[in-house]
């Protein structure tokens, strides 16, 4: 996985573009295509690939267009993958009404984990400046429905979403660089440890000595998780901390 990019086109073009806002009307033959045809197709290249391949050029070669047509639909590429983003963004469903506070944070925490695993390149674009789209706003206004009314003021309520999306997004990314780490050795994890075991099993048990906790949590997680480690298991385990973290100040309050 590539660094993470930066979102940095122009927001005033972002935001009229992710919210339809027409601009003045154009001349000549009406376009072949539309901003969401050009969108798709990039996520589509993404999806196969990285977010390294979403280029102007790649885009108009998979839709069978010159790169200077697709620039009728977006400004450049950092406004593209604004708008991917949103696109993602859209594939979110709202909780099941009725849910507990708790219920539903885990269920739009497990919603994003499983996105990210459908798009991976969502963790090599950051979302700190993206302009948000009526899908992103969405996503937003979900997190903080969850939240809502439980003992949280505003900006309590909003360090809470973002507590439980920066949870996410963090035992994601360690999920599918394990999964491409696997694809690109040709080894998996437990295939990994039984090739090493002759080797560590040569080594003096002094070094249990020094590093006995180390030694002992390791191997206690390591017979578990039969890997190094197992995100999956971050990911339930840290969001349940959070949601105790959460729970417990509220109840601190009621006190």
């Amino acid at each position: 996985m590539t660094g993470v990019e930066n979102t940095s086109g122009d927001p005033r073009r972002t935001i009229e573009l992710l919210w339809g806002v027409s601009g003045p009307p154009r001349r000549g033959p009406k376009p072949k295509l539309t901003t969401a045809d050009v969108v798709q197709a990039a996520v589509a290249l993404a999806d196969a690939d990285t977010i390294d391949a979403v280029t102007i050029r790649g885009v108009a070669d998979h839709l069978g267009v010159s790169p200077m047509s697709l620039y009728t639909y977006v400004p450049g590429r950092a406004e593209l993958l604004d708008l991917m983003i949103d696109h993602a963004h859209g594939e979110l469903p709202a909780p099941e009404p009725g849910l507990g506070w708790r219920d539903a944070l885990t269920a739009i925490a497990q919603d994003q984990w499983e996105l990210f695993h459908r798009h991976p390149w969502l963790l090599q674009v950051t979302t700190s400046r993206s302009a948000l789209g009526p899908h992103s706003f969405a996503k937003y206004e979900h997190e903080l429905r969850a939240l809502d009314g439980i003992g949280l003021d505003d900006v309590e309520m909003d360090a809470a979403a973002g507590l439980v999306t920066n949870l996410v997004r963090a035992t994601a990314r360690s999920s599918i660089d394990a999964a491409r780490l696997v694809r690109t050795s040709g080894l998996t994890d437990a295939q990994w440890w039984e090739r090493a075991a002759p080797v560590l099993a040569g080594i003096p048990a002094a070094a249990a000595e020094h590093y006995p906790i180390a030694s002992r949590v390791g191997q206690a997680a390591g017979e578990t998780h039969n890997a190094a480690e197992d995100p999956a298991y971050t990911f339930r385990f840290g969001l349940a901390r959070v949601l105790d973290g959460i729970e417990a100040l509220i109840s601190e309050r009621q006190q």
